[in-house]
């Protein structure tokens, strides 16, 4: 890995050797962190607020949703430093070396659809606040003047890698989380912990769908690294002790709840102050924070849509090029992240000027991050049941152009993991219920409640294990320790043949 931050990153999705390997567990924080300590979080801390929760019962909820996001989102940061590799590649084991290009398909979506929530809002932000500030007119050109800023200052970062976008993150961290806690100076005389909300009791019948909808909401914000978490991780030493990395990714999370709670704050005063910005047919929060902000916070705001749209443009494009150039093998990690940037300032452009997408991308959001959850309880259940044991050479066969291996299975596809996630997918889809935009054939069974997320996850558990049982994998993929909880088969092994011959294999990677 390059030694400086000015040195472009040569490394792709091949195992990281062990010399470069120096990531501790708190950059893993800080990256996580930085990628979410953004004007995006702070829209979906208004939720809470836009359902006609209280401020107490929106924190309640927030709390809820961000502790249970955090905990199924954690065990995702294990792959890294197992592997060396990203977690779309380590997801070979538990779909195939075939099907894990669901993995990367899963990630290029989100990183596409939240590095377009991140520029349109910081977008949004920075223009109207410096119309505020020094009469700035907000016009087509203005936005595609922000929009391009942003766009080009991400690029660049991601093109350099992995030690550049660290750094900018360290600053970033420190930076926003300044300037959040100075905006609770700029809202204090303004801002009432009494806001009662809408709803009289928690007798009402609305109640319920609209605090557990608001926990969903904001669980669905850490799951939604869930796919990248190995593209930061795979630079920390496989011998770091598994619960400081866990942890690092949990409170990194558990630290969002400042952004969280800025945005659920200044919604429930937009609610009091500036009513027409939180109409649930149209919501702009952006618009009514900068209504109610004090002329001396303009400033503030605009460096905040800066950092937060820098950070979080990074994180979530950083790690598309690096699945993208796996996926093509002819693409260097640096033409990938070119090419994929490109591609998504295109879409940033058509689909705020031409298509008007900037409400449709959130909902596409959502679906991705309900197609995403039971990936992840296959990846969990998987490394539990492996006891964290991997072959790291056979989980390089789909990027090496080779076949057979531990995870082949059959022609390189692991039907156990693909149906699993598959099946728990579509089914959540139909339970989503996104009222004026997706709304799914059983999406009204729970009172207009959206439960695709827990129906899926729930769903994903029981299903692989009840697979796990039912159809065992081949005793060869659990390394000498043997399975957990589940049993084996006798099946048979493919060698690993074809393909660029090494000097030397890899020897099988194992945590714990």
């Amino acid at each position: 890995m390059a030694t400086s931050v000015t040195e472009i990153e040569t490394h792709g999705v091949e195992q990281i050797p062990d010399e470069d390997r120096t990531a501790r567990p708190l950059d893993l924080f800080r990256l996580a962190f930085g990628g979410a300590n953004t004007f995006a979080t702070c829209v979906l801390g208004a939720f809470p607020i836009l359902f006609g929760l209280s401020f107490w019962q929106g924190l309640a909820a927030t709390v809820l949703g961000l502790v249970a996001g955090a905990l199924l989102l954690a065990p995702m940061a294990l792959f890294g430093p197992a592997n060396g590799t990203s977690n779309s590649v380590s997801s070979s084991a538990h779909l195939g070396v075939h099907g894990r290009v669901v993995g990367s398909f899963l990630s290029l979506l989100t990183a596409i659809a939240f590095f377009s929530i991140s520029v349109w809002s910081s977008g949004d932000a920075l223009v109207g606040g410096a119309h505020r500030l020094v009469g700035l007119p907000e016009s087509t050109l203005s936005y595609s003047v922000a929009y391009a800023i942003f766009a080009a200052l991400v690029l660049v970062v991601c093109i350099y890698g992995f030690r550049f976008m660290l750094l900018v993150n360290k600053i970033a961290v420190v930076a926003a989380s300044a300037l959040f806690v100075l905006g609770a100076f700029a809202f204090a005389g303004d801002f009432d912990p009494g806001y009662a909300g809408s709803f009289a009791s928690s007798a009402d019948p609305l109640f319920w769908p609209s605090f557990i909808g608001s926990a969903l909401i904001v669980l669905s914000n850490p799951v939604s690294f869930g796919a990248f978490l190995g593209d930061w991780s795979r630079y920390i030493p496989t011998a770091t002790p598994r619960r400081r990395v866990m942890g690092a990714a949990f409170l990194a999370q558990a630290a969002t709840l400042l952004p969280f709670v800025f945005g659920l704050a200044t919604a429930s005063i937009i609610a009091t102050q500036a009513t027409k910005y939180v109409d649930p047919a149209a919501p702009n929060y952006v618009g009514g924070l900068l209504a109610i902000s004090p002329g001396w916070y303009f400033l503030p705001l605009c460096l905040i849509a800066l950092i937060g749209g820098l950070s979080t443009g990074t994180t979530a494009l950083y790690g598309t090029g690096l699945d993208f150039c796996s996926v093509f093998t002819r693409f260097s990690r640096v033409q990938a992240t070119v090419l994929i940037g490109a591609l998504s300032i295109v879409f940033i452009f058509i689909g705020r000027f031409a298509l008007n997408l900037t409400q449709s991308i959130s909902t596409f959001a959502t679906l991705i991050i309900t197609c995403t959850a039971p990936w992840m309880v296959v990846m969990i259940l998987g490394y539990v049941t492996r006891r964290g044991w991997y072959d790291a050479e056979a989980l390089q066969v789909f990027n090496q152009r080779r076949t057979g291996g531990r995870y082949w299975f059959a022609h390189g596809w692991n039907w156990r993991g693909l149906a699993t996630w598959l099946v728990s997918a579509v089914v959540a889809l139909l339970f989503t219920n996104l009222p004026g935009q997706f709304v799914g054939p059983l999406g009204n069974l729970a009172d207009g409640m959206d439960i695709s997320l827990p129906v899926g996850l729930v769903l994903a558990a029981v299903l692989y294990l009840v697979l796990l049982a039912l159809f065992p994998e081949p005793r060869g993929v659990y390394g000498p320790a043997g399975p957990r909880f589940v049993r084996a088969s006798e099946a048979e092994v493919l060698p690993i043949s074809g393909g660029p011959q090494e000097a030397a294999p890899a020897e099988p990677a194992r945590v714990g």
